[in-house]
């Protein structure tokens, strides 16, 4: 038996002896209707989407068309998926068109720990040439970071010009400055900084891009939490004169942090206050998207900022989290998810030389070897180990939400039916471009299966396909997609399904 089919084997049979336990106790049994009308936002076709440090660009062959197990592993994630480039590190690059280019003079920051040193880098000519090949072999798109906390308005403006030209209709639109609502830590002077004074200048230097790429587009601020500069800028954009093209209001989340804090854990990451706190969030922002008559898209967040925490966000119960987070935005109208990811180089650089989790496995006595095994930074959805890449457990939660991208949501109250049981758990329905009527349901609950009767209407005929989500436990080091080979049928327009404790289950009715 190979190591693969042998791990299959060893999480079905867990699955098995887990599921046999919980229905001596008893599984919660619900019925759930199903609308037959498709009311609700529509879901991207290129809605999931990766985030990684624009100082990733300072190694040419990484996004590049002979990377190819890097565009494997992108091609497994989506087949229209999004890159975005940006992060702390976005706010030290300078371009660099020609190999004899000078670096120029840089400002003074401030050292503040948690935020990145003030390591400056190039982006060369090649590196963008390179990502337009990559974005080609991928079918992907990208969101291009340009910095803005030392950036000039005429480096700014040359570098979109190049990237517009180089990448095409693979460009969506460009990102000035990165958590522009922290600028204030180590980058701009805190008695003065506010969204104001970002507007100011991010239209400064948007304006000098436009002189470059006329037709250019944007998305903003990208703010790190503080959400309420949406609804601020929302309030001041009737004001601008002249006002440049944003597509997408832009915001980051990331559920807690660093790894040292005892908060950031399994239970804490799926109880369901986490996504109330989600809920209240995408409220503000969709508020202030639609006063600009425009989407939101989360552009960079994770489980655990800081380059994530080891038993948390690189094992399954981060699939369960990942694909429940992306449906809950989507749900809300937002255009897509971009997780934060990368090598453990980038990521590090990025928060100040050295992970959090690191430094975590280290106390606990793990060796070095043990620390290698682990994927760097511990939240990437493709982690790097050499030349080889390999897709994360929160990357399957992003593949398993992903099914539904194209589809029109159905706006209906499945969730809470599900929750007044007592059971962790939450549903999503959708009519799938062909025609197909989709539910995502998430057993999220530690102990609890789910015994549920999907009620379709007695008029309804259909055949059903379902796939799981699923790994031995919600600590375990693996995620899998399991797709059913026995295809059933609605019988009077229902169907009856078991979702056991801590999986997913996707059913499709053609």
């Amino acid at each position: 038996m190979s190591r693969t089919s042998r791990r299959r084997f060893l999480a079905a049979a867990a699955m098995s002896v887990a599921a046999t336990r919980l229905r001596a106790q008893g599984a919660a049994q619900v019925t759930l209707i199903i609308p037959t009308e498709a009311n609700g936002p529509h879901m991207p076709e290129d809605y999931v989407g990766l985030s990684y440090e624009v100082q990733q660009l300072l190694d040419p062959a990484f996004f590049s068309p002979k990377n190819a197990g890097l565009i494997r592993e992108f091609k497994a994630l989506s087949a229209h998926g999004v890159l975005r480039l940006g992060g702390n590190t976005s706010e030290f690059e300078w371009w660099k068109p020609t190999p004899d280019a000078k670096e120029p003079e840089h400002p003074q920051t401030h050292e503040v720990e948690g935020e990145p040193k003030a390591q400056y880098y190039p982006v060369t000519a090649e590196a963008v040439r390179n990502l337009a090949g990559f974005l080609r072999a991928t079918g992907w798109t990208c969101l291009y970071g340009i910095g803005m906390g030392t950036n000039t308005q005429e480096r700014a403006a040359a570098e979109a010009e190049y990237v517009a030209k180089t990448l095409g209709d693979r460009l969506q639109y460009f990102q000035i400055g990165n958590e522009v609502d922290l600028f204030s830590r180590h980058l701009r002077d805190p008695k003065t900084w506010n969204a104001k004074t970002y507007l100011d200048e991010w239209l400064a230097i948007a304006r000098a891009v436009i002189k470059a790429v006329p037709d250019a587009k944007f998305g903003m601020p990208d703010v790190a939490a503080d959400v309420g500069w949406l609804t601020q800028i929302a309030e001041m954009w009737p004001s601008v004169q002249a006002p440049p093209h944003v597509t997408t209001l832009t915001h980051h989340y990331y559920f807690g942090g660093p790894a040292t804090n005892p908060e950031v854990s399994i239970p804490n990451l799926l109880k369901p206050a986490t996504m109330a706190r989600v809920q209240k969030t995408a409220d503000t922002a969709t508020a202030a998207a639609d006063k600009m008559d425009v989407r939101v898209r989360m552009t960079e967040g994770n489980t655990c900022y800081r380059g994530g925490k080891p038993g948390v966000s690189d094992v399954f119960a981060a699939a369960l989290w990942s694909a429940d987070y992306s449906l809950l935005l989507a749900i809300n109208n937002y255009s897509g998810v971009n997780l934060h990811g990368g090598t453990g180089k980038s990521v590090a650089n990025s928060v100040g030389g050295s992970l959090p989790g690191d430094v975590m496995l280290k106390d606990a006595g793990a060796t070095p070897e043990q620390i290698a095994g682990r994927p760097h930074p511990f939240y990437t959805p493709i982690a790097t180990f050499g030349n080889q890449y390999s897709l994360e457990p929160v990357a399957y939660g992003l593949i398993f939400a992903g099914a539904l991208s194209g589809a029109t949501l159905v706006k209906a109250d499945l969730t809470s039916q599900i929750q007044a049981t007592g059971v962790n758990a939450t549903a999503y329905a959708a009519k799938l471009q062909g025609g197909e009527t989709a539910l995502v349901i998430l057993n999220k609950d530690a102990v609890r299966d789910l015994e549920l009767t999907l009620d379709f209407g007695p008029g309804r005929s259909g055949t059903v396909e379902t796939a799981t989500l699923h790994a031995p436990a919600l600590d375990s080091r693996e995620a899998h997609i399991t797709r059913d080979s026995k295809r059933g049928s609605l019988k009077h327009g229902q169907y009856a399904v078991t979702v056991p404790h801590a999986s997913g289950l996707r059913v499709t009715v053609t």
